[in-house]
């Protein structure tokens, strides 16, 4: 059997897939991921999927692309699969990716939807109401006939040695930036933390992406080795797998940690419910005041000025989370 697993938008989000993948794999001959451009880099690092299929779905993301009859047309020749898992978050409709895959002759498909599907889907299931979003991609997959073949946590491929980077253990991870603005600590903040973590004895790691240079050498000062641009996914997955511990916010790094079995300190901001994103299935804390003004707002920019959900937590709230999660370890 052919099997191909649909997850559209982020790179945390196919990494919370990844136990699902792995519930397909552990049935199907082949199985193919389907999923955006960003999302892609996480679906390498995955254990189970033997192909990957990149398409940026015009109903998805934070700046989709204008729909175009040619690139449906072709997605539709493209895909190959007798059977399909379609996992989107609580809020998203799995409707539309549903209608491409019977277009595209896929013979069996399976999805959470509170949506009536019509012919659209073979399996529509009905996720729990506080499930965390890596759970109820299993649950879908168990209903679809795909159960869980494992522990159900996070994983990915083996990271290569990273010690060149980094230098010899032990150090904590600081990754102040976030794809969404308003999930992420200030700058002042996090280069606070920098400075108190170090007042304590940690050794500090900054990383970041090759477009938060300038963030991350302004966090790091001359406190902390500035790493920002010179990991790719895979490295970063190294950085993170030897730290004693990630401190970030909710955004990809904080669900790679979990992958990599690190624990987590996670600035979460409430716009979004923690109950379904928080750090999986590794010890970690969280920071922020869950029940703010923004909460559930699923805003990109802090809707309450000052963002005090996150502004109010100190870096001495950082060093002590820190030295907890490290003792729960």
């Amino acid at each position: 059997m052919k099997a191909l697993v649909t997850r559209l938008d982020s790179f945390g989000d196919v990494l919370l897939a990844g136990p699902a993948i792995r519930a397909v794999a552990a049935r199907a001959d082949h199985v193919t991921v389907l999923c955006g451009p960003v999302g892609a880099h996480a679906a390498r690092l995955l254990p189970g999927v033997d192909d990957i299929l990149v398409w940026d779905a015009p109903w998805v993301g934070f700046s989709p692309p204008p729909v175009g009859r040619g690139e449906v047309e072709q997605l539709i020749e493209t895909i190959d699969a007798d059977a399909a898992l379609i996992l989107t978050s609580f809020h998203q409709s799995p409707l539309p990716a549903a209608l491409l895959l019977r277009l595209a002759g896929v013979a069996y498909i399976a999805a959470d939807s509170v949506d009536y599907p019509g012919s659209l889907l073979d399996v529509r299931h009905q996720r729990a109401p506080h499930a965390h979003e890596a759970q109820a991609a299993l649950d879908l997959a168990e209903a679809a006939g795909f159960p869980c073949p494992d522990d159900g946590r996070l994983r990915v491929l083996d990271p290569p040695s990273t010690i060149a980077l980094t230098g010899p253990d032990p150090y904590v991870v600081l990754h102040p930036g976030a794809s969404v603005p308003a999930r992420a600590w200030s700058p002042r903040r996090c280069a606070e933390a920098v400075r108190e973590l170090a007042a304590a004895g940690h050794r500090v790691v900054v990383t970041g992406g090759k477009g938060e240079r300038e963030l991350t050498a302004y966090v790091a000062g001359e406190y902390a080795l500035d790493l920002g641009g010179r990991t790719d996914a895979a490295a970063l997955c190294g950085v993170l797998a030897r730290a004693r511990t990630v401190v970030t916010g909710n955004t990809g790094p904080a669900h790679l940690a979990a992958a990599v079995a690190t624990p987590v300190v996670c600035l979460f901001a409430p716009v979004v419910p923690a109950e379904r994103w928080r750090p999986y299935g590794v010890p970690h804390i969280l920071l922020g005041d869950q029940d703010a003004a923004c909460a559930d707002s699923r805003a990109r920019q802090c809707p309450v000025p000052g963002h005090p959900c996150l502004e109010s937590v100190s870096a001495q709230d950082v060093v002590t989370a820190v030295e907890k999660v490290m003792v729960a370890e």
